[in-house]
């Protein structure tokens, strides 16, 4: 909290009043996000502007591309040339679109335009954003170790009496569970809704290098550091095995390989999360509560670190401006709340200073994407010192064997194009379920061999192996 007064006190002299001649003098910043659109976003927009239009001289435009064709608009929006100014990225984007020249240097611009910024987000965070020594995005300080949880429904945890405490660990545990809810629910109810983003965490055990590719990896805890195809490991084979078979089984959902958004009423949820995770997944679920778990971690990986990153683009006109409402948006606790819960009176309402009720579940904009956790209000039921507990996780967090290692692309650009474009071929009825394994996995990886990913393996094997000398 200590911390929290006192950048919120730098970000007072940071942000003095600006006198502007007229609103038709003031940029406005389009920054581009990932997610379900909220039905009121223009409305939004315009309370939103209206708070930082005299801090830092600019409006906003949030403008948004679905889960399921985010990484294709981005491609589309950097290959055009379509103008905008921020863009959130993450590790599978980051590092291409650095090399392509997509974003801003902003090294020297950080601590001299957004001090606050640079204050408040920690030297690891820095390090962990940089290629070729200089930093192109500024990184989310939030849940930066990784932590995966599954859950239930808490209508569906007790009408089926599932223990949430510890004894559900793999997929294979969580089987007899989905087939006991199928059979009491019925045909048309599925356990597993999904979309074509599949299920999230699958590779959790293997380090992906930062490099976007997710049969490239290496296991998180092999002190030798060998690089494999992860989809030839057999526990990754039998995990996607079961998924395959809870497909046909009718377990998940027919469409999830073609679907960009998720059904709602899930019966069960799992993601990357944190304390209090629960009650935003609920909130874009429509249900009443969800009954979360840990499975996995947490771990830092180079990845993790990167896994919400907001970079400006290098054509943007409005540099500084764009760089200043990142600042404001990760210091300022009245904005930070607007990007994360939408008008105040209209979507959330306060309960105290530090604490928020949900009005209505219409301003579906991820939080994770926007700034840091910490200084969010907490959502109403929710355990108050979430933050803390999250902050607590990243310090008790294990390091993956590769922590701070990021694959440089560059010596194999052409054969990571082509193995790129085999990966997005496949992945998608991969990742749900929907194609069998036996079939598809061969397949994938006789069409990623004869696209070079032999050497591209080499290339990360070297880079590893000189990284960690």
């Amino acid at each position: 909290m200590k911390k929290f007064l006192a950048v919120l006190l730098v970000c007072v002299i940071c942000f003095p009043t600006v006198v502007l001649a007229s609103s038709s003098d003031v940029p406005t910043l389009i920054w581009w996000v990932c997610g379900g659109e909220p039905e009121d976003l223009a409305e939004g927009n315009k309370v939103i502007s209206d708070y930082i239009e005299d801090k830092i001289g600019a409006r906003l435009e949030i403008r948004i591309a679905g889960w399921g064709d985010f990484g294709e608009r981005m491609n589309v929006l950097v290959n055009s040339g379509e103008y905008y100014d921020i863009m959130f990225t993450d590790s599978g984007s980051y590092d291409k679109f650095v090399k392509l020249g997509t974003f801003a240097d902003i090294t020297e611009m950080v601590p001299e335009v957004a001090p606050a910024l640079w204050d408040f987000v920690p030297q690891d965070l820095w390090d962990g954003v940089l290629s070729g020594g200089k930093i192109y995005s500024v990184p989310t300080y939030k849940d930066s170790s990784m932590t995966q949880y599954w859950g239930f429904s808490d209508v569906v945890a007790a009408k089926y009496e599932i223990d949430t405490t510890g004894s559900i660990t793999t997929l294979q545990d969580l089987d007899p569970i989905f087939r006991e809810v199928k059979a009491g629910e019925g045909r048309s109810f599925y356990p597993i809704n999904m979309n074509k983003e599949g299920w999230n965490g699958i590779l959790f055990d293997y380090d992906d290098l930062a490099a976007g590719l997710p049969p490239l990896g290496v296991r998180v805890d092999d002190g030798e550091r060998k690089v494999v195809n992860v989809f030839e490991q057999e526990e990754v084979l039998a995990d996607f095995q079961l998924l395959h078979q809870w497909y046909v089984d009718g377990l998940i959902n027919v469409d999830a390989a073609v679907i960009n958004e998720s059904p709602k009423l899930n019966s069960f949820i799992n993601g990357q999360g944190w304390p209090g995770a629960e009650i935003s997944w609920a909130i874009n679920s429509g249900v009443r509560a969800f009954e979360i778990f840990p499975v996995d971690g947490p771990i830092y990986k180079t990845g993790s670190i990167q896994g919400s990153l907001n970079a400006i683009y290098a054509g943007s006109e409005h540099k500084e401006e764009a760089l200043k409402f990142l600042e404001l948006a990760n210091t300022d606790h009245k904005l930070r709340d607007m990007l994360a819960y939408g008008i105040e009176g209209k979507h959330f309402e306060y309960v105290s200073d530090n604490v928020i009720r949900k009005l209505t579940d219409t301003w579906t904009l991820p939080g994770y994407q926007q700034a840091t956790f910490f200084n969010m209000s907490i959502v109403e039921g929710g355990q108050l010192d979430q933050w803390e507990q999250v902050e607590a996780l990243n310090e008790s967090a294990s390091s993956s064997e590769v922590l701070g290692f990021m694959f440089n692309r560059e010596p194999v650009a052409n054969e990571m194009a082509n193995c790129l474009a085999t990966w997005d071929k496949y992945k998608f009825e991969l990742m749900t379920g929907t194609s069998n394994p036996h079939n598809a996995v061969p397949a994938m990886i006789a069409e990623l061999n004869a696209n070079g990913f032999g050497k591209i393996m080499e290339e990360a094997q070297r880079q590893i192996d000189e990284y960690f000398q």
